[in-house]
């Protein structure tokens, strides 16, 4: 390699639908790393490639339309060209929308910087009969222009060396915009007090700055207040110069500034471009005629919206039947290089890390939906319909502080009942508009996830049996309501000072996806989830299993336990009697490791599928051991091919299925009672004087606080509670209520209405951490639902009762209400709309 090899960085920057992915994609290839930018959650694609003895660092900024400082997007991409000050800028230019592209040429331009302009999709102006002059485009522009189709790879090389050449150079684009004869003197007046400043002069561009500073750019006010020891001089200068012009020409410099920038990408479009044939309506027209209908764009939107939630939801759930048992064996592996489990206590070091692996493999559960989730979107965003979604529900939305394209990742999380609030709020990354983006990522965990429909199911069969049908269609609806009402009161209050993005209405033609491109984006995307997830899922789950199972039950509760077990293994002993030829292979330690082959053969045996299959599972478990093979069999096995039937066998079989059932109920007394006693069980104790207003007692609060690392858990902690006396098999909602005679509807009611207001649970919650960015907003994803649930259940409940209501009285009053509350929300005026 050559003693001269320089390596250059480069940014490559677009709007929207203008196939930057894809020309990123054609000059990285595989050479590429994905990460987020510092301290938020866009993701910062970089990639590599070399030309001669020059190695180009490529970082692909994200897509956005102009670069003010309105979305996060925005703001990032111009960060990075100011502090970063790449080589040159690659702007990815839409062949056949040229004149609408140019404003963001403009834009970058001004920022003083080397430019190339990469005209992409000629294939797609072509065909519309756009001929465009790439040489007077360049003149125009003092640039160089490279013409491309990036899907197909044509003008790769030509690419190539006008950014290796522009990189080099290091001339920044000499174009200028004349803003006119009322703003050009004001500019010039700016320019020359920032030029006289020269620790910001000799950071930022003063002529991009004397714009910004007419557009009222907030950033831009904070670069002068930060840099400038005049600051306060320039910036009520600039303030006063826009007030005066405003009152002079009575339109503001931001709407002059807009106004003269189309007006010269409309002049330079008429200069280079030629068109072959009248403009006429395209394919992209008129699909839109019908997907952007009034009566069918909604029927349309509905049944995208089906799709997904059943191919990433449904059809998600139905892959992970043949990804589990891989997690399962990997949990089983695990699992066998710890200590080995005792007979009825286990110890800590195989307990704790088992726990932690239980809570990992539940997330990497997950990985077959964000794989099918990730894809679906990348195809929604690259045909161009994600745009209109947006277009079709803005509208509604608006007016409770959400975006149209907050409606994927409500219906993810369970619009219907049955989603999945970790890719709902992982769907909240596309969105632009910050304000709404926080907001949906707040309300999308009150949406009714599968993990609580078990939980619901169980409480209504308690006291709404009758009515299973209205009672379900309350609680999948009642979330809905509320959660409009609960963004609209954020976007009022904590969110007030987010700022809210301009909705620009871009309709990009429709596009068919390279698969290329899908998958690179899906499996990016899932692999940053899995690669960030999974270490604070560790740390986590640890904090949760010493809140529940620590600090563990007396010593004399412990000896009690260990002595009903050796009172159960003396029975079994026994029972096989002396005189059996298997008495002592089932003495002493012997028996533990029976235990432990006995649990693996059932284990394994449920895996079995098909003759074979359990074929080959009992020969290698006799070739283990025989002996212990011979009893799980119970007694019938074969030797040279003939059947031996062995009573004793039978006999110690029959014998260990008895010490099974006993030491499995030994275990689940053990495990409520650490419950009971752990410094959870002691909570829901010292909480019951103030939950005992919304309904609930400390068992209550114990399976609540339980489900908080995942709401699987409420169902399952429910059944420790509540269990059966020895002998008897009633259901679980007929054991609640044998146990809670004094409860009523309206304790399920509130219960349930809690649930639905409950906080989401941990994976969810290091999502959300994730996705915002922040500690701050995750801890206030926490205690907002609490605080809300417990001021509805407190109402429904103690309400109910201070008016004689019955449950169903109490469930259509609440639902009344809540619909009235939401079209007062909806009444509150909306959002500024921008010009």
């Amino acid at each position: 390699m050559s003693n001269t090899s320089t390596k250059i960085m480069v940014a490559l920057a677009g709007q929207p639908n203008s196939g930057k992915s894809t020309i990123f994609n054609m000059l990285t290839g595989a050479r590429q790393h994905v990460a987020n930018y510092p301290g938020v959650t866009v993701e910062k694609k970089s990639g590599s490639f070399r030309l001669k003895d020059d190695r180009v660092e490529l970082v692909d900024l994200p897509g956005t339309h102009s670069l003010t400082s309105y979305t996060l997007e925005e703001r990032i991409a111009r960060d990075f060209l100011l502090n970063d000050k790449p080589a040159a800028v690659v702007d990815v230019v839409d062949a056949s929308n040229l004149e609408r592209n140019l404003y963001l040429t403009f834009q970058l331009a001004e920022m003083d910087i080397s430019l190339v302009i990469n005209l992409n999709m000629m294939d797609v102006a072509e065909k519309r009969g756009i001929k465009i002059n790439t040489q007077k485009l360049s003149q125009e522009l003092g640039a160089p222009v490279v013409p491309t189709v990036g899907n197909k790879g044509k003008g790769k090389e030509q690419l190539k060396e006008a950014i290796l050449s522009t990189s080099k150079k290091g001339q920044v684009t000499p174009f200028r915009i004349n803003y006119g004869d009322d703003l050009e003197p004001i500019l010039d007046s700016l320019e020359k007090r920032l030029s006289e400043e020269t620790e910001i002069s000799g950071r930022y561009p003063v002529r991009w700055l004397a714009v910004k500073l007419m557009e009222n750019d907030k950033e831009a006010q904070r670069l002068v207040g930060k840099y400038s020891q005049k600051s306060g001089v320039i910036l009520r200068s600039a303030e006063e110069k826009r007030e005066a012009f405003k009152l002079e020409h009575k339109k503001s410099p931001q709407k002059v500034i807009a106004i003269t920038r189309h007006q010269e990408a409309q002049r330079i479009v008429e200069a280079s471009v030629t068109r072959s044939r009248e403009i006429t309506r395209t394919l992209t027209d008129r699909i839109d005629q019908v997907a952007c209908s009034r009566y069918f764009g909604p029927v349309i939107l509905v049944a995208t919206i089906y799709l997904i939630y059943e191919l990433a939801i449904v059809q998600g759930y139905k892959i992970t039947e043949y990804t589990w048992p891989v997690l399962a064996w990997s949990r089983d592996l695990i699992a066998s290089l710890l200590p080995s489990e005792g007979f009825i206590f286990d110890p800590f070091f195989r307990s704790m890390p088992i726990w932690v692996v239980d809570g990992t493999i539940a997330v990497l559960n997950y990985v077959p939906i964000f794989l099918i989730l990730f894809a679906l979107i990348a195809i929604l965003e690259d045909t161009g319909y994600m745009a209109r979604m947006a277009f079709i529900l803005d509208r509604i939305f608006r007016y409770f502080g959400l975006h149209g394209q907050s409606v994927l990742p409500m219906v993810i999380g369970g619009l219907y009942v049955g989603g999945c609030a970790i890719p709902g709020v992982l769907a909240c990354r596309g969105m632009k508009d910050e304000k709404a983006r926080l907001a949906t990522i707040m309300i999308v965990p009150l949406m009714n996830c599968l993990a609580k429909i078990p939980f619901y199911v169980l409480l209504i069969g308690m006291f709404f049996a009758a009515y299973k049908g209205i009672a379900m269609f309350f609680i999948a609806t009642i979330t809905i309501i509320i959660a409009l009402s609960v963004a609209k009161i954020l976007s009022l209050t904590v969110l007030r000072k987010k700022e809210s993005a301009p909705f620009v209405m871009e309709m990009p033609p429709y596009h068919i996806p390279t698969t290329g491109g899908v998958l690179r984006r899906c499996l990016e995307r899932t692999w940053l989830f899995v690669k960030k997830i999974i270490t604070i899922v560790i740390l986590v789950s640890v904090i949760v299993y010493v809140l529940i199972y620590f600090p563990g039950i007396s010593k004399e509760r412990k000896a009690h336990y260990i002595s009903q077990s050796g009172q159960a293994q003396q029975t079994f002993l026994k029972k096989i009697g002396k005189d059996s030829p298997y008495a002592s292979l089932m003495a002493g330690d012997n028996l533990m490791e029976f235990t432990r082959y006995w649990r693996d053969y059932k284990k394994a045996k449920m895996g079995a599928k098909g003759k074979k299959a359990k074929q080959a599972l009992d020969q290698e478990f006799r070739e283990k051991n025989f002996e212990f093979f011979k009893i799980v069999k119970r007694g019938k096995y074969k030797v040279k091919g003939e059947m031996i039937k062995d009573k004793h066998a039978k006999k110690v079989y029959n014998a260990y299925k008895k010490l099974g059932k006993t030491t499995n109920k030994l275990r689940r007394e053990i495990k409520e009672e650490t419950i009971i006693t752990s410094y959870m069980g002691r909570a829901g104790l010292f909480i019951e004087p103030l939950t005992r207003w919304a309904g609930f007692n400390w068992r209550v609060n114990i399976a609540l606080m339980s489900s908080f690392a995942a709401k699987e858990s409420s169902v399952a902690t429910l059944g420790g509670i509540y269990q059966s006396p020895p002998g008897e098999k009633h259901r679980l909602e007929e054991r609640m209520k044998e146990k809670e005679k004094g409860w009523t509807a309206l304790h399920v009611l509130a219960i349930m209405l809690f649930m639905a207001m409950y906080p989401p649970c941990i994976p969810t919650l290091l999502m959300i951490r994730l996705e915002t960015g922040s500690t701050k907003w995750m801890l206030f994803a926490t205690f907002y639902p609490i605080v809300l649930g417990t001021i509805i259940a407190v109402l429904v409940f103690t309400g109910g009762n201070l008016l004689g209501l019955s449950g169903m009285q109490a469930m259509i009053a609440f639902y009344i209400l809540a619909l009235i509350f939401l079209v007062l929300m909806g009444l509150i005026k909306r959002e500024p709309e921008f010009t």
